[in-house]
């Protein structure tokens, strides 16, 4: 992990620090080709120069985003904003099923819209996957 989303997840409280630290595992142990950085203050995943998955410290916990969720067909996953993406949220690290986001990984490699390219389209999104 880098050290500014290691720094990231410093920054929240000892319960959130868990959930961050357990998510950020988890991604890159079933993203190891993705590239990660600190994204508009959070930290993202990149397949591709694609975003897929990233995690942001919410009010009232930790909120799990993919950005193409929306299309992974999962009930669990929460639909979020006018594109494709879907979130879960979390308030302790004990409420991540491993199971279903590993799935949810496997998805975002599998699954993608082209968020890359959605300014040049004029917020118009095509489906790469």
């Amino acid at each position: 992990m880098s050290e500014a989303i290691q720094a990231y997840n410093d920054a929240q409280t000892t319960e959130d620090q868990a959930i961050c630290n357990a998510l950020a595992a988890e991604i890159c142990r079933h993203l190891p080709e993705a590239e990660y950085k600190i994204w508009h203050r959070h930290p993202v995943w990149f397949l591709e120069g694609n975003p897929v998955v990233g995690y942001q410290k919410m009010k009232l916990g930790v909120r799990l985003l993919f950005w193409s969720g929306q299309s992974f067909e999962e009930e669990a996953l929460q639909k979020e904003g006018s594109f494709k993406a879907a979130e879960m949220r979390y308030t302790a690290a004990d409420q991540i099923n491993a199971v279903d986001l590993q799935r949810w990984l496997e998805k975002a490699r599998l699954i993608q819209w082209d968020y890359k390219n959605i300014v040049k389209r004029k917020g118009v999104l095509e489906r790469l996957k």
